[in-house]
């Protein structure tokens, strides 16, 4: 059985099938806390048509098993109580729910930090020991992803002890959620129940309803393959009708080779986008099976701790945290429940150190912008050499803060660091103003002020700043920035900043004011008012196909005697690079003077005349009228081998002199060289790449000086390619 097929029937299984004896969800069992002071439903299955009959606290509520089984009734809200309760539910049978205590009840979900069980954290055996507390419920949601929503999952609650706090997950209950449950009971003083359903190394689309994505704009895309893979939605339909057709035209094609000899035509294939969620990470698959069989159980909130797997999405990361909250809360119609979550902590993941930033955030803007959200920060408890640093005790603290401070409304509760309330230019200085100082700003270690960086309009990127505090300000400089632009805060993934408030909660990652862009191209290259522009491309978008975001061919009459390129790059720290090469024209087509694609004809290897280079990168020869200038400009793939004999090039590297090869739209050059001085001038490779493309001013300081195999495209946030001609007649 493959795994659709596997998890379908799994799913099945769990499904009450009608029958003549009554069904309880695995939700609803002895030992459950309900959630105060709410309508809490009560529901299950039997025989369509039968009447059911609930009772509790000494009230009955009636109601009838519908046409699909289902029945449901809401109880009257009642206030915490310690004492047991017993609930009574009588349809074709009865069942009798025991030990039933009255107080909080949160949902705990996300990925391996979240996942991280009791046992895990720091002191764990001590902890599980300690975890006697029977007014303290859990329930731990097997793991289970599935094609479809399931209406049960097969868990059942259990009373905190130290036996039940160890049973399953990953060397027990989840730690965070532990934490945070007990930190309520002793300051509430209420029964809580704490519903753990968790699972390492997953996506935050995985756990997200199809009505979030509905309702997210930026998220059309997952949207739409999500409609598209359920056969409810009139787009399955829409889409498998039309394949039915495609399926019926060649039946009758294949009966006709059958009948006359010929060769069938091939059997088209099913649609891949028809397919249901078929892997765990696709969108909907945990919340089928794990987050839609809880509802819609009454609940005050949930927690959640996950990000790791949606690293590098940035901003849209924001996007998507929306989609999950907003689809779960339409889901339970409870209207909006608190969401508290977890920022993700430092960590070495290697590559690009502003990827881990850049999902801080987004998830400080999902902070700000989800109603009833709130977000601990814990860079201070991280360990940058493991993924799951160990001190859950207080994240559960933390997220608890959130929850005694916004839920329910307990005065002198400091719930957040300090977070940024504005910047001003001082002269030479930057101001940062921030709000929830609580008890003053200060540095946790007593050490000076770290992570502070700024930059300014005439800088080659961001500097490490002096930072002193000043009441609720901290005051940034550097010798290095006269006139100072932009801050930024903690942009790394190494990051461990030291400011807190008062209440030692620490300030999260975090950036303001505007980043220069730099007008170099006029003020530093005199000769490009001679030129006009042809191509702008915007490198962050380059991809399998050339779409240029500025094509002028068609408003460029007459000929041109000169060819000009400006590349400018821009790296996550904010340091600037550019070029501005000019050379005699080496063709009459302004089709062939761009990006070098099969389509467009560009095949040139050859030297270039009258060389101009204008650049601000170190060590890069520039000058007017210089010899020795050369291109490769190919869509091709290409060797070391120095076929051409290009002056002073190698056939043991990639360098100014290659080969281009079969296949013709294969990896792709469009190199400037100055071979006279063994330089590369600027270099544009394998830009079907996308973001693993190759791009470079200068030589490559590393094996190939034309930047081949560098793959460095990425880890520019702005790279801009002009492509210029000079006209001289019309």
């Amino acid at each position: 059985m493959n795994k659709i097929g596997l998890c379908l029937a799994l799913g099945l299984a769990l499904v009450p099938a009608l029958r003549a004896e009554l069904a309880l969800p695995g939700v609803i069992s002895d030992h459950m806390v309900l959630q105060q002071q709410q309508a809490d439903p009560i529901w299950g299955w039997d025989t369509p048509g039968t009447k059911v009959t609930v009772s509790f606290a000494g009230q009955d509520y009636a109601t009838v098993a519908g046409a699909d089984g289902r029945w449901l009734v809401k109880l009257a809200a009642w206030p915490a109580n310690s004492t047991p309760q017993t609930l009574t539910v009588a349809g074709s049978t009865t069942r009798v729910v025991q030990d039933i205590l009255i107080g909080e009840v949160w949902l705990c979900s996300g990925q391996s930090n979240m996942e991280l069980g009791v046992g895990m954290a720091n002191n764990g055996a001590q902890e599980m020991a300690a975890a006697n507390f029977p007014e303290i419920r859990l329930l731990k949601v097997p793991k289970l992803w599935l094609p479809q929503a399931q209406t049960n999952q097969a868990a059942n609650w259990k009373t905190c002890s130290p036996e039940t706090i160890a049973q399953g997950g990953w060397n027990g209950f989840t730690a965070a959620g532990y934490f945070f449950g007990r930190e309520l009971h002793q300051k509430l003083k209420v029964p809580v129940g704490l519903m753990d359903s968790t699972w390492g190394g997953t996506r935050i689309e995985s756990w997200t309803p199809p009505e979030g994505f509905a309702a997210v704009p930026a998220l059309a895309g997952l949207n739409d393959a999500v409609k598209l893979g359920d056969p409810h939605t009139a787009e399955h339909k829409q889409r498998l009708k039309q394949f039915l057709g495609e399926t019926e035209t060649w039946l009758a094609a294949a009966h006709a080779s059958l009948n006359d000899g010929s060769l069938a035509p091939a059997m088209p294939a099913f649609p891949s986008d028809l397919l249901p969620p078929h892997d765990l990470q696709n969108a909907t698959a945990l919340y089928n099976g794990m987050i839609y069989p809880l509802h819609p159980f009454g609940m005050r909130g949930a927690i959640w701790y996950q990000g790791e797997a949606n690293l590098g999405e940035g901003r849209l990361y924001a996007e998507k945290m929306k989609a999950l909250v907003g689809g779960w809360r339409q889901v339970w119609n409870e209207g909006d429940f608190a969401f508290y979550f977890a920022q993700l902590a430092p960590f070495n993941y290697g590559g690009e150190a502003a990827r881990l930033a850049e999902i801080w955030e987004a998830q400080a803007a999902a902070a700000r912008t989800i109603p009833q959200a709130g977000m601990a920060v814990i860079n201070d408890i991280g360990n940058l050499g493991d993924i799951h640093p160990r001190n859950k005790q207080e994240v559960g603290r933390r997220l608890a803060r959130l929850a005694l401070a916004r839920t329910y409304g307990q005065a002198g509760v400091v719930d957040s660091g300090p977070t940024l309330q504005g910047i001003t230019v001082e002269g030479s200085t930057l101001r940062v103003k921030f709000e929830h100082a609580d008890g003053g700003l200060k540095s946790r270690d007593g050490q000076p002020l770290n992570w502070f960086e700024i930059i300014g309009d005439e800088g080659d990127g961001f500097v490490a700043a002096d930072a002193k505090i000043e009441g609720d300000s901290v005051v940034l400089s550097a010798p290095q920035v006269a006139h100072p632009a932009a801050m930024r805060f903690a942009w790394s993934q190494l990051a461990e900043p030291n400011l807190v408030n008062g209440e030692g909660l620490p300030t999260g990652a975090f950036r303001a004011g505007t980043v220069p862009k730099r007008d170099w191209l006029a003020k530093q290259v005199p000769e490009s008012k001679e030129y006009t522009l042809v191509y702008d491309l915007d490198l962050n978008r380059m991809g399998q196909e050339i779409h240029w975001d500025v094509d002028n061919r068609d408003k460029i009459a007459g000929s041109f005697d000169r060819v000009a390129y400006c590349l400018e790059l821009q790296d996550a720290n904010g340091v600037y690079q550019s070029v501005f090469v000019s050379m005699d024209a080496f063709t009459k087509s302004l089709d062939q003077i761009g990006v070098p694609t099969v389509a467009s004809g560009a095949h040139f290897q050859q030297n270039v005349a009258h060389l101009n280079v204008f650049s601000n990168v170190k060590g890069l020869v520039t000058g007017t009228g210089l010899d020795g200038g050369n291109i490769e400009f190919w869509p091709n793939n290409y060797g070391q081998n120095n076929a051409a004999k290009v002056p002073n090039a190698s056939s043991a590297t990639f360098d100014f002199g290659d080969e281009p090869s079969d296949p013709e739209d294969g990896y792709g050059s469009m190199q400037v060289h100055n071979h006279a001085a063994r330089q590369t001038i600027f270099s544009l490779n394998d830009w079907h790449a996308g973001p693993g493309g190759d791009v470079g001013i200068g030589n490559n300081p590393g094996e190939n000086p034309d930047w081949t195999f560098a793959k460095n495209a990425g880890s520019f946030k702005v790279k801009e390619l002009r492509v210029f001609v000079r006209v001289v007649g019309k």
